[in-house]
């Protein structure tokens, strides 16, 4: 009886921990670059009750007698499928389309990855910096800030899907600027560290950022101006998911109410 409190216990635990999953990825349904988490499960030790021997009879029998002892979350994993792409009025919002992260500067001096293309141009010491909503700056293709100088007009910077910004001359004509917005990658984003403000950081699972832009083994992202990648959080999924979670938990507190009657049951027969 007390092994089936504490099996049915660990499936409350493990499918809180579902809800809270699902009830994050509900909170940042319109979270600019976003991906859902799913979450993955796991079931823990088996107790043996009888071994795979020979029984009393001379028999051998073909299999054991396992119970589990419950079940434990094994992982919260990110989901980075395409977001949709949404149109936005700002010449400084840009999308990805592919696999590419965006770089940007920490306050700490780390590099950290993102896909929010939200950026700003912002006041910098030598002209205006392109900058994330919180100030961060965003990186080149040499993991440099980028920083134009103030003779350049920003409204009429544009951007080709390779990143590199152009600007025109006096006949009208777009000349590059020897600028490209850098866009990495990873081998195995899922082992990417998150943090807050749709940050990645780097990690030994990740493996190291690869530059799309001078590694020719990947398949390249295009950099999409005046757009912004929503979230691919699919609400209707969520929702389903969110019903599976609480049948789920109301199913273990009924095995703990259960197993908690039979222990009194088993008590009252001393009286």
């Amino acid at each position: 009886m007390v092994r089936s409190l504490w099996t049915a216990a660990t499936g409350m635990i493990a499918q809180q921990t579902n809800v809270d999953t699902i009830a994050n990825n509900l909170s940042n349904v319109n979270t600019t670059g976003y991906k859902t988490q799913v979450n993955e499960f796991k079931s823990l030790l088996y107790q043996n009750i009888q071994t795979r021997t020979t029984s009393a009879n001379g028999e051998t029998k073909p299999s054991s007698a396992q119970v589990g002892l419950g079940v434990r979350n094994a992982s919260i994993t990110s989901v980075f499928t395409q977001g949709n792409l949404i149109a936005s009025e700002s010449d400084t919002s840009f999308a990805i389309d592919g696999d590419g992260f965006f770089a940007v500067r920490g306050e700490d001096g780390n590099t950290y990855y993102t896909r929010n293309g939200n950026f700003k141009f912002t006041l910098a010491t030598n002209g205006n910096m392109l900058a994330t909503s919180e100030g961060l700056p965003v990186l080149d293709t040499n993991a440099n800030p980028i920083i134009l100088d103030n003779r350049y007009v920003i409204s009429q910077i544009t951007v080709s899907e390779d990143g590199q910004l152009y600007y025109p001359d006096v006949e009208n004509n777009l000349q590059p600027l020897g600028v490209t917005i850098g866009v990495f990658q990873f081998n195995n984003p899922n082992g990417l560290e998150k943090l807050g403000d749709s940050l990645y950081q780097q990690t030994a699972a990740s493996g190291q950022a690869i530059n799309e832009a001078t590694n020719n083994n990947v398949q390249r992202s295009s950099v999409i101006q005046g757009y912004l990648e929503g979230s691919n959080v699919q609400v209707v999924d969520e929702m389903v998911n969110m019903i599976v979670a609480q049948r789920a938990y109301e199913l273990n507190s009924k095995a703990i109410t259960a197993s908690d009657e039979m222990l009194q049951q088993a008590n009252n027969l001393r009286r």
